[in-house]
């Protein structure tokens, strides 16, 4: 989906933030309280120094006390209030760019889903856009108080004593050393495990999607298989952070005790010799905590920041992926003819799917397309639905390229019915009513659903159209979704009807009900039939043979039967063998 960077980059995360306009207000707001909070902080120590002494001189000022309770509340309701203002932003931001990456991905074209599994692209909207919410609501507060108290820190404490600044400071450069390096191998493993959470979940969503299949064919063997590898891997990534983060979290404590060891005994040694009060030496060992566990917080933010790197680049590969274009011409005529002008179409280079077809499906007639699996009948569908464009050649409707159309008006003029025809999860009349723009009333859906032979057993169901149809339909019978499919297509009234011969795969009795409800549906409409059975084609008012996505021949049933060597052997073997003279 998109390669890999090994350069670290902030550029991109900062523009995917931006561009979702967070509250410039609340932003102000925040930056103000985490000011407070950390200023509060900056002046504990010192408060602190001036209690000590005075108790080490044997008094104690009321007012000092009450001074330093108020800055206690003073930092814990500004910390407070920045936190849950900052989760505001970040929720509202993460918010936004899955809004963008919903929208983005509905209207990417058909091509990006053949290409990548549902699970992968799930992950983008889901764990991606969570790795960016938590570094601006975990991270973002303490990366910005963190930098406040380590500079207010250092200079307060060179005030106080720079010779015990000094010895502290000491070991900075040598952290950075360690820390830089560690963190660009953590953005590297980061990558790589989001890349691998991102194939898991892609794995997931297919075998749950197709579970009934897993099943019916003994797959769990296979699937589990393949799941255990996808955990190995993602426990082998684990394995890696954690390696790194071995590495800097003991060095930090180590770094920690070896400074707070230095200074206790340097600072008590200048105590005794009454060079340094000790008051002033809690206040520097307040003031070290003050610089090293924001300094150990910054680590932990640079981690978060460098995984949410690795999200910025998997969510700006999708957004910047090319669209289907829906802005197009508004008032064409639907009711013209529908032509394919010498249309050559590949998946791949490697072969053509369709070669220079071209035929002409006169206004409200019906077209039959037969011939062999692979011939290119169920292409053709998928280019007049704009799933695809043509590498050669041109569609058009009226004389005009149906891909110069505004493409929702176009979709929304054709009804679609398949062999297996989807149903949504929710209930039937949602189904029946499914992507209309429009309020539809009761009785057009009771209307859509008797011509579709399929309002009676929807009353004989407990709640009737309220009833919910599970997932992909399951609680439905094949007739069942078919009729339902139908009555959504009736009730879009659709100026063009494609049916992959929606009877094929039923029952006597289902197929006798779901081809009264196409014939219903056909009426007054230009219709492309895909035909698996001639049978249920003979009085189509033309039939297009195709070969190896080419059409070979063109004529009503008598004619092909008399001229096509196809056509012949597919009415031998199927009409004989349904009783039906070939003559």
């Amino acid at each position: 989906m998109e390669q890999t960077r090994e350069k670290f980059e902030w550029k991109p995360f900062l523009q995917l933030i931006t561009a979702e306009k967070p509250p410039i207000l609340i932003i102000t707001s925040v930056l103000i309280l985490s000011l407070i909070e950390t200023a509060s902080s900056l002046v504990v120590p010192l408060l602190t120094k001036r209690l000590v002494d005075l108790m080490a001189g044997g008094g104690v000022q009321t007012s000092i006390v009450a001074l330093l309770v108020m800055v206690f509340i003073a930092q814990t309701v500004a910390g407070g209030f920045s936190f849950y203002l900052l989760t505001y932003i970040g929720e509202k931001v993460v918010a936004g760019i899955r809004r963008k990456l919903w929208n983005h991905i509905l209207q990417l074209p058909i091509s990006f889903f053949d290409a990548n599994q549902s699970g992968e692209t799930l992950s983008r909207i889901t764990q991606d856009t969570n790795t960016i919410k938590t570094v601006i609501t975990n991270h973002l507060v303490t990366f910005i108080s963190g930098v406040i108290s380590i500079i207010g820190s250092v200079i307060i404490l060179v005030i106080l004593d720079w010779k015990m600044t000094a010895i502290m400071l000491g070991v900075v450069p040598v952290s950075v050393l360690i820390i830089l390096p560690l963190g660009r191998k953590m953005y590297k493993v980061s990558r790589k495990t989001q890349d691998e959470m991102a194939e898991f979940s892609g794995n997931l969503g297919r075998v749950l999607s197709e579970i009934r299949l897993v099943k019916s064919y003994n797959g769990e063997d296979a699937e589990r298989k393949k799941g255990f590898y996808g955990v190995q891997q993602l426990f082998l990534y684990g394995l890696k952070e954690a390696k790194i983060q071995a590495v800097i979290s003991p060095f930090m404590t180590t770094i920690l005790m070896v400074v707070l060891v230095i200074l206790i005994g340097y600072g008590g040694v200048r105590v005794a010799s009454g060079q340094l009060t000790a008051g002033t030496l809690v206040a520097i060992i307040i003031y070290m905590f003050q610089i090293v566990v924001p300094f150990s917080q910054l680590a932990s933010f640079f981690t978060a920041f460098q995984k949410a790197m690795g999200a910025t680049d998997r969510i700006q590969g999708l957004i910047t992926l090319p669209m289907e274009k829906y802005e197009g011409k508004q008032d064409t005529l639907m009711n013209g003819d529908l032509s394919f002008r010498d249309v050559s179409f590949s998946y791949n280079e490697s072969k053509l799917i369709l070669d220079r077809v071209s035929f002409t499906v006169p206004s409200n007639k019906t077209v039959a397309l037969v011939g062999p699996s692979g011939s290119g009948k169920t292409t053709v569908f998928s280019m007049i639905e704009r799933f695809y464009k043509p590498d050669k050649g041109s569609i058009n409707i009226g004389g005009i390229p149906i891909g110069e159309l505004d493409l929702s008006l176009w979709r929304s003029h054709i009804g679609y019915v398949s062999q297996d025809s989807p149903v949504m999860t929710g209930t039937i009349k949602e189904n029946i009513c499914y992507g209309l723009q429009r309020k539809v009333s009761e009785e057009e859906v009771h209307a859509a659903a008797k011509m579709a032979n399929a309002h009676d057993f929807i009353l004989a169901l407990e709640d009737k159209y309220a009833t919910q149809v599970g997932e992909r339909g399951v609680k439905l019978s094949g007739g069942q979704r078919q009729r339902i499919a139908i009555a959504r297509a009736i009730l879009r009234n659709p100026k063009i009807l494609l049916l992959d011969e929606a009877t094929s795969n039923l029952d006597s009795e289902s197929e006798l009900l779901v081809q009264h409800a196409v014939k219903n549906m056909m009426k007054g409409r230009t219709t492309l039939i895909i035909a698996h059975r001639l049978s249920t084609v003979l009085e189509a008012d033309e039939l297009l043979v195709l070969e190896d996505g080419r059409v070979t021949g063109k004529g009503t049933h008598s004619e092909l039967l008399e001229r096509h060597e196809l056509y012949q052997k597919l009415a031998k073997q199927q009409l004989k063998i349904n009783g039906v003279s070939t003559r």
